[in-house]
């Protein structure tokens, strides 16, 4: 099931380098729930219409020196109207001692004060990003990622179906495992899902019969990938003489994910088939519809072309 994230204050403050100058008694307990930061120079200057408390305020040099014009007493009125919000943090750049009144007002309403080094255009774009990557939206499925020629293939299917099988015989074709088992997948973009195997079993895979090896000592640190993207999604399937399957590949389908479309096929699978070559022409084929190419379609296109022009020779 896909779920909200947080991202808590004191593990960005050990990411950014961050320092306290006040440091709130619910500091250990602060959650960042949006990847907005915003710079409230409005708010400084009396405007708080559409204020957004839920985000990281961050001040530069621009707002230090707007503060340097007002008086003391002005300070303090907006500052305490500033914290009075509650907002989860706020971070002054470029290593600019904070005047008097911000942090006596920051006492009082109990927020967060931090510093850093770095310029505010850096900082502010870097805690954008970092945020984006860490409160998105994500969801785990059973299953096994690989990464095939530069193709993220999702192998799903009943247990017991050979997903974890054809992976080691990829593996041992030179392709690279992200994840078995169970894929944790994220929305990277609006049309692209990124996929990764969840910490504790990262890097391992099982096999029946042979129990979980683990992937990087066995086949070395090439054989395994952190993260790929989520290019096709593989249903592996009994077999079934009453079935029937696409024989041509005309018909595009899909799976959606966290609100993107996913390309994907079926695979039915029997004994004696060699599922990895198959897996390899699958993400090959991707790769080229991908480019604008579709094989079936030419064929088709062909074969029309052949039967009108052996129509128009009988008139």
């Amino acid at each position: 099931m896909a779920k909200n994230y947080s991202v808590p204050l004191d593990q960005l403050v050990s990411q950014f380098n961050l320092t306290i100058a006040h440091k709130a008694t619910d500091y250990d307990t602060i959650h960042i729930t949006v990847d907005d930061v915003s710079r409230p120079g409005l708010q400084l200057a009396g405007f708080f219409d559409h204020f957004e408390p839920m985000r990281i305020q961050v001040i530069g040099r621009v707002e230090d020196a707007y503060l340097g014009k007002l008086s003391g007493e002005e300070r303090s009125v907006i500052f305490d109207r500033f914290f009075s919000y509650k907002i989860p943090a706020l971070i002054i750049c470029r290593d600019i001692t904070p005047v008097p009144e911000c942090l006596q007002m920051a006492k009082k309403h109990d927020v967060t004060v931090l510093r850093c080094l770095e310029s505010t255009s850096y900082l502010v774009s870097s805690l954008i990003t970092y945020l984006k990557s860490a409160l998105v939206p994500r969801i785990t499925r059973h299953g096994v990622l690989v990464e095939v020629y530069g193709e993220g293939l999702l192998l799903t299917g009943e247990s017991g179906i050979g997903k974890s099988e054809a992976a080691v015989e990829l593996l041992k074709r030179g392709h690279r495992l992200i994840a078995d088992d169970a894929v944790e997948m994220r929305m990277v973009a609006s049309n692209q899902l990124a996929g990764r195997a969840p910490e504790l079993i990262r890097d391992y895979i099982e096999i029946r019969g042979i129990g979980v090896i683990n992937v990087a000592k066995l086949f070395g640190m090439a054989a395994i990938k952190e993260e790929n993207f989520v290019d096709l999604i593989i249903n592996l399937v009994p077999w079934g003489e009453n079935h029937v399957y696409d024989r041509l590949g005309l018909e595009d389908q899909y799976v959606e994910i966290l609100g993107v479309k996913v390309p994907s096929i079926t695979i039915p699978v029997t004994p004696g088939r060699n599922l990895a070559v198959i897996l390899e022409v699958a993400a090959m084929n991707n790769r080229q519809r991908k480019m604008g190419y579709n094989a079936a379609a030419e064929l088709t296109e062909t074969l029309n072309r052949h039967f009108d022009e052996s129509a128009g020779q009988k008139f």
